[in-house]
């Protein structure tokens, strides 16, 4: 509220999806078909962000930073760290917004959150509306991601939001984070808040073990329950597994 005027909330469609970089099937290999599902409820939930004609579309994902960078539309990125020869560049390809953009955003890199979803956004052909990334570091505090949602929503644009980020990274003996029995519960709650669009149990994931158990998704989802704050958007889960024992998510919220 401002001066005593109510602003609506501008968040008109929202989508989450995993990012690991084995989602490129250049980086997954001979592994690919493994994440064939995954991939596929990727491309489902960026077809309903397109479905909704939004003004703008904000992408945002984990960072290594503590704080929160962002990444202009035109920057590029790249898998050759995963040994493979794949760039990425989050924009509308061939668009000139996006050219003319790109010099300035050319000294800076996408961090592998948003390049995963940089290669989900030129797979699909998006060119519905312009994008910016946005990189929160993940042991950002809960208050904040939710005020930065806040901050992203409060403008007059309807905007979208693509929202990256992994669950727990310690579902088996196998996973990056070895086998925690708290895992399987954190992740299903995750995947019933996400799915239920509950805005409530996002905001109240508990950060310290979410941090213990390597979810790197729990500060974007935070910056989504901000932003989508006094919206009536209806939650839908699209997919939920744990291949290689990291907990993937995908959900859509319209």
């Amino acid at each position: 509220m401002i001066g005593g005027v109510t602003l609506p909330i501008m968040l008109v469609v929202a989508a989450v999806c995993p990012c690991p970089p084995l989602l490129v099937p250049e980086v997954a290999a001979g592994a690919a078909a493994e994440m064939d599902v995954a991939r596929a409820a990727c491309t489902d939930a960026v077809g309903v962000l397109a479905a909704a004609r939004p003004d703008r579309l904000v992408v945002v994902g984990p960072a290594e930073q503590s704080g929160r960078g962002t990444y202009l539309e035109g920057t590029r990125g790249s898998f050759r760290g995963f040994g493979v020869d794949v760039d990425v560049r989050l924009g509308r390809t061939g668009h000139a917004e996006a050219e003319v953009a790109a010099p300035a955003a050319s000294q800076r890199s996408l961090p592998p959150s948003l390049a995963v979803a940089a290669w989900l956004l030129q797979r699909t052909g998006w060119s519905d509306a312009p994008i910016e990334g946005l990189g929160v570091g993940e042991p950002l505090a809960a208050e904040r991601c939710i005020q930065v949602g806040r901050d992203i929503a409060a403008g007059p644009e309807r905007v979208a939001l693509l929202v990256m980020g992994d669950a727990s990274a310690c579902r088996t003996l196998k996973a990056p984070g070895y086998l925690d029995e708290r895992a399987a519960p954190f992740d299903a709650e995750v995947a019933r808040a996400l799915g239920a669009a509950d805005v409530a149990a996002l905001k109240a994931l508990d950060t310290e073990l979410a941090s213990e158990l390597k979810a790197s998704g729990r500060a974007p989802w935070q910056v989504l329950a901000g932003a989508a704050e006094g919206t009536d958007l209806a939650g839908a889960l699209l997919y939920e597994d744990a291949p290689y024992g990291v907990g993937y998510v995908v959900a859509t919220w319209s």
